[in-house]
């Protein structure tokens, strides 16, 4: 007896952006793909990757909102860490294998000597991207590497860690709490591993979570559980609009012939100051039709929402 094939579930339009908290123990990948079940969303992604070890912030783009992803991919982080002092892994997380060991002097771990340390590690620095990431080399992810047992040459990147802070956990002498607010490209593993080597100690991450990215933060996530438990109109109503992702860049507004040139694709003429990217909206009614820069006097079109989308998210954010 052959089992009934399982229906389809249609998809529809969604667009917006949904910032979840996402659990410790899940992809992003795989939260992204709970989410898009829960909306029958016809397409959604993510702004930047969070390890399965990893809980927090991460904002699920639907439908239009994918276009401006970018942004967010370009954008400050903010993490909340735990590092484990006199153990190192293999990955720099717990998830890898110990390697060393080192005793740890806690009577040492003074708030002047943690202070001095966050001070160290402020500002502009390199770093050494761990062999367990994502990044390639001939084509080839690190971490495929890693798993073959192949450690590969990786050259140094600069990032910018904005602010800092460390202090003792309460409840275990040999571990620290980190506060982070830093630059994309930041790896948070190896700025823990760099923290126990400048304490000659060694370290390892046990904990990460992400707390904002750009604007957003996770004040106003939701969790998977909770998302499931609404309703589907209520679950709409947690969707943040597509601009949600453009908080903080220079808008530029066009009256209804202009903006429907400029969603053509067409250049338009004004005076704006030059700009590298800017938002542009709709004036009658109000709405997000794509991102521009500004240069000579001109309004070039970057990402533009297609007619349909901008008339489909205007009647989803209708009451």
């Amino acid at each position: 007896m052959t089992a009934e094939p399982r229906a389809r579930v249609p998809r529809r339009p969604v667009h917006g952006v949904l910032l979840l908290d996402k659990p410790v123990g899940l992809s992003a990948q795989a939260a992204v793909s709970k989410v898009k079940w829960l909306f029958a969303a016809e397409k959604a992604g993510h702004t930047g990757t969070l390890d399965p070890l990893a809980s927090g912030l991460l904002p699920v783009c639907l439908g239009a909102a994918t276009k401006f992803a970018q942004v967010q991919l370009e954008a400050d982080k903010a993490y909340q860490a735990v590092l484990r002092l006199g153990v190192r892994t293999t990955t720099g997380d717990a998830e890898g294998e110990v390697i060393a060991t080192a005793p740890v002097d806690a009577a040492r771990l003074t708030p002047s000597r943690l202070a001095e340390l966050a001070r160290r590690f402020t500002g502009v620095i390199e770093q050494i991207p761990p062999m367990h990431s994502a990044l390639k080399k001939d084509g080839k992810a690190l971490y495929e590497y890693a798993r073959a047992g192949i450690e590969v040459e990786r050259a140094p990147r600069r990032v910018t860690i904005h602010a800092l802070t460390l202090e003792p956990m309460p409840d275990d002498p040999v571990a620290l709490r980190l506060q982070v607010r830093c630059s994309k490209g930041t790896y948070v593993r190896t700025l823990a591993e760099d923290i126990g080597a400048a304490l000659g100690c060694g370290a390892h991450l046990t904990a990460l979570r992400r707390t904002a990215t750009g604007a957003l933060t996770l004040l106003q996530a939701i969790t998977l559980d909770a998302l499931e438990a609404l309703s589907p109109p209520e679950r709409l109503r947690r969707v943040l609009p597509p601009e949600a992702l453009l908080e903080g860049v220079p808008r530029v507004v066009l009256d209804e012939r202009e903006a429907g040139r400029f969603l053509s694709g067409l250049r338009r003429r004004g005076p704006w100051p030059p700009a590298e990217l800017v938002a542009v909206f709709g004036d009658r009614p109000r709405a997000l039709l794509g991102t521009a820069r500004c240069a000579g006097g001109e309004l070039i079109p970057a990402r533009l929402l297609a007619p349909t989308e901008v008339s489909q998210y205007l009647q989803q954010a209708a009451p």
